[in-house]
């Protein structure tokens, strides 16, 4: 058998645009890890979820002193060696660090050559690392001037960034180890609406780590929690009904493997308090063809979620945001069917963190995850999977709401 052309694709948040070139000016959204074998080693959640943000019992990190080295090189190293680099807004949590760094002009270095963003982040890192190992006792110091505010150099070594450090691997020394996981994760808010969400996320994540912590039994997600009894077979034949034009043998395929499933039947994951599936479901799918119908539709869901019914949806069409918004927005609980499995480490953003808390936000998925860019579309046949799984969830029809017409 001949060797595979490739290997298999590797789902990662650390993947980068392929079109975008990342040497451009512009906004990016940085996230870095530190490597897993250490504990926290950048500080430690402290402080009151009931304190306002600005108090000083407020949630923040109690930076360790390996933290406030990290924070001092991001204050400071980075606009050093990249003058048209700045750090807006940083968070240092107790095993990552996230930061928007702005590049108010294209990246290039000291001697005029244009830049990757990698080999920003790859010389931050090795400065990171060499104090590091300075502090922990790996290498031996000197009194030498190492180019970063009071900290110790190592002989024979680059300096903290530039270059020279992301192209020469074998300057490295390779047996210690290091500070921080291989790779970062960026994300670029491409308008103002984005980077303000960027933003409040930054400054949201000691308040919601402290938030997730209290509520360590359904912060988190919970794997395979709901059994949907519906069967591979038995959903293939609802998507032969429901679209038979977009069903194929492949695109099946695809969705059968990234099912959660156990016993034959798919499961979900859940992120939430699941004591709303106790209560009354109702499925919320708006067709195409119901579209004249709109309105009446609207009107009995939120009725009944007034009565006390949970709404169970995909939120995918126009029409079923509109009516869960409306019945979020109401205090009313609801389900959402999400259309991505949860990462080991999963963060949703701080809203919808506080009704997860609250018990008005239940959400659910069946699939396995998967990285996937904001622009990668979704077959009909995925999305109709979603509507199989909500109407399961609730066990019953989406055209309930017809009823009594």
């Amino acid at each position: 058998m001949k060797p595979p052309i490739r290997k298999p694709t590797v789902h990662s948040m650390k993947r980068r645009s392929l079109s975008h070139d990342y040497s451009y000016k512009g906004y990016y959204h940085i996230t870095i890890t530190t490597i897993r074998t250490l504990r926290q080693p950048l500080g430690q959640i402290a402080g009151q979820l009931d304190k306002p943000d600005g108090d000083p019992h407020a949630p923040h990190v109690e930076l360790s002193s390996i933290g406030k080295m990290v924070e001092e090189e991001l204050k400071n190293s980075i606009h050093k060696f990249y003058p048209m680099l700045e750090v807006q807004d940083y968070v240092i949590m107790p095993e990552h660090l996230h930061f928007l760094l702005v590049a108010h002009s294209n990246i290039v270095s000291k001697n005029g050559k244009s830049t990757h963003l990698g080999h920003v982040i790859a010389g931050f890192k090795y400065g990171c690392n060499k104090r590091y190992w300075a502090m922990t006792g790996k290498i031996a110091t000197t009194t030498e001037s190492s180019g970063t505010l009071g900290s110790p150099t190592v002989p024979s070594v680059p300096t903290v960034l530039g270059d020279s450090v992301a192209k020469s691997p074998s300057s490295t020394p390779s047996s210690l180890p290091p500070l921080f996981d291989p790779g970062y994760c960026d994300v670029m808010p491409i308008d103002a609406s984005q980077l303000s969400t960027q933003r409040t996320y930054i400054h949201s994540n000691p308040r919601s780590r402290l938030l997730r912590m209290t509520n360590r039994s359904f912060l988190q997600p919970q794997r395979h929690t709901i059994d949907t009894a519906v069967s591979i077979p038995a959903l293939h034949g609802y998507l032969q009904r429901e679209c038979p034009q977009q069903l194929t043998p492949e695109s099946f395929s695809t969705i059968e493997k990234r099912l959660l499933q156990q016993n034959g039947h798919v499961m979900c994951d859940s992120y939430g308090k699941t004591e709303l599936l106790h209560k009354r479901l109702l499925p919320v799918v708006c067709h195409r063809k119901d579209a004249p119908l709109f309105q009446q539709q609207k009107v009995r869901c939120l009725a009944e979620a007034a009565s006390g019914a949970v709404l169970v949806s995909a939120r995918i069409s126009k029409g079923e945001q509109e009516i869960m918004d409306a019945a979020l927005l109401s205090g009313y609980p609801v389900i959402r069917i999400e259309d991505k499995g949860f990462p080991d480490i999963y963060h949703p953003s701080a809203d919808r963190m506080d009704d997860c808390a609250a018990g008005l936000l239940l959400l659910l998925t069946p699939w396995s995850y998967q990285f996937r860019r904001h622009d990668d579309g979704v077959t009909v046949a995925f999305c109709k999977t979603m509507n199989c799984v909500a109407q399961a969830v609730c066990r019953k029809k989406d055209s309930w709401w017809k009823e009594g017409q």
